[in-house]
């Protein structure tokens, strides 16, 4: 085992062990018992009674639940349960004679661990009804963070599995797709401060966090309000209340709009990422809602005529955002309406315009819902935006009948091309020696070879 590192020697061990038939290697999880109760009162109540008789006696079926009681002061330090002068004394269920209720109240962790199933079935005379709640389970969409993985997701599965295994519940898995998003995150602020120990002699030295509020910008740097005192700028980091590197919400949405803040929440990464806090990117997502209600506040068109490319756009558009949506994909939705508004504001008054703008209204609705909402009563429809059906797809507007060819010269892209979809090899070509560009970087040149790939590129070998 000498000069070998400790995994392959983990390895080398157990093939010797197992070859010679005296051990065999095995996998141990590092599992360790689930301590359930805590002496706290906020908290499902254990239903047990401690008899110095009996021992340990399950509270009856018939005096279930067990509620806690309500007059109880938090003015001392420690359990209030414990020092409650009457709740916790009770006759013992077996043998009658006096005995008092478990004071421990159970882990919060223990509630969530099957919540989802009682959220399924509430019948009031037992935890869930088994039918009902095969019908709803698995949970199709869970939703949370990371840092669930470890705690809350893998005792909700524990839990799960183990009604299974004891017959109460035929799911084996409580969730059948999982999605964890991101944190918004912020730039930290500090400055170093000493403090001197307990014992009068050592000093410490540690960041005193500061909030947006308490600094302000001076040169090329940042300052302490109140002292003057040059300030560290940290990194990007998960806004904490402990760091101070928190925007207050109500701020920013009192300022730029419940919208606009929507808007840039989702636009500005995937869910799936952190999302940097930027003012400059709020300021963007705002100025983009106000190009928007200019186009639901503007004069329609007053005349009829189509436009075949914008109708394209729109319906390319609206079957793009509901992929998009269903994947957890708001970043490229969003993009997409970028594309739209910006093909709408491009085009001449139509009665295709007018369709673009009114439908816009629907496709805006899940990330902009306010605008959306006022925009779609000024219009003067029925109901509510909300309740509106999705613009429904024409298939025949999905399909592209113009393409862009790429016209290289000895593989480098020199111009591009827009021409109708399925266009000829011979026409191909000849459009591409025709162009300007081409004509300009052949330098008199006669092409030894042309390269046609349908619908994609033209490469010219010289």
């Amino acid at each position: 085992l000498d000069g070998m590192d400790i995994e392959d020697a983990k390895r080398a061990v157990i093939t010797r062990a197992e070859d010679g038939g005296w051990g065999t290697g095995s996998t141990v999880f590092r599992l360790r018992d689930w301590g359930v109760s805590r002496q706290r009162y906020w908290g499902t109540p254990i239903p047990i009674i401690h008899c110095d008789a009996c021992g340990a006696v399950p509270v009856p079926a018939d005096q279930l639940p067990v509620v806690l009681p309500e007059d109880v002061s938090f003015d001392i330090p420690g359990n209030p349960l414990d020092r409650h002068p009457t709740w916790k004394n009770v006759p013992c269920p077996s043998c009658g004679a006096a005995a008092r209720r478990e004071t421990d109240t159970l882990d919060t962790f223990v509630d969530s661990s099957w919540y989802f199933i009682r959220f399924a079935s509430q019948p009031k005379d037992r935890p869930f009804d088994r039918a009902v709640a095969e019908q709803w389970l698995p949970v199709a969409q869970y939703i949370g963070g990371v840092e669930h993985a470890i705690l809350h997701l893998l005792y909700a599965r524990f839990w799960t599995r183990a009604l299974r295994h004891i017959g109460m519940l035929d799911v084996a898995e409580p969730f059948a797709g999982l999605f964890t998003q991101g944190m918004v995150t912020h730039e930290t602020y500090s400055r170093q401060v000493t403090e001197t120990g307990t014992d009068g002699t050592d000093t410490i030295t540690k960041p005193l966090w500061l909030s947006l509020d308490d600094i302000e910008k001076r040169g090329d740097g940042y300052v302490e309000r109140a002292t003057g005192e040059a300030v560290t700028v940290g990194r990007i980091e998960k806004m904490s209340k402990s760091k101070k590197n928190t925007v207050d919400p109500t701020g920013i949405v009192d300022q730029y709009g419940a919208d606009a803040t929507r808007w840039f929440m989702l636009s500005d990464s995937p869910p799936e990422r952190d999302l940097p806090w930027s003012e400059s990117g709020i300021e963007g997502s705002w100025r983009f809602i106000q190009r928007v209600w200019r186009l639901f506040d503007g004069d329609k068109s007053t005349g009829g005529g189509t436009d075949a490319p914008l109708d394209r756009k729109l319906h390319q558009t609206i079957a793009g955002i509901a992929v998009d949506i269903e994947a957890l994909a708001f970043n490229k939705a969003v993009a997409k309406l970028f594309e739209l508004v910006n093909a709408i504001e491009r085009a001449a008054p139509s009665a295709s315009r007018d369709t673009a703008i009114a439908t816009l209204m629907r496709l805006v609705a899940p990330m902009a819902p306010h605008i959306a909402e006022e925009a779609w009563a000024a219009a003067g429809n029925d109901g509510l935006i909300a309740d509106a059906p999705w613009p429904e797809v024409d298939p025949a507007l999905l399909v592209e009948d113009e393409v862009t060819i790429a016209v290289q010269i000895n593989g480098k892209l020199r111009d591009t091309l827009v021409m109708p979809k399925g266009t000829a090899r011979d026409v191909l070509e000849a459009a591409a020696l025709a162009s300007d560009k081409i004509v300009r970087a052949l330098e008199g040149k006669t092409p030894r070879k042309i390269i046609v790939v349908p619908d994609r590129l033209v490469n010219l070998v010289a």
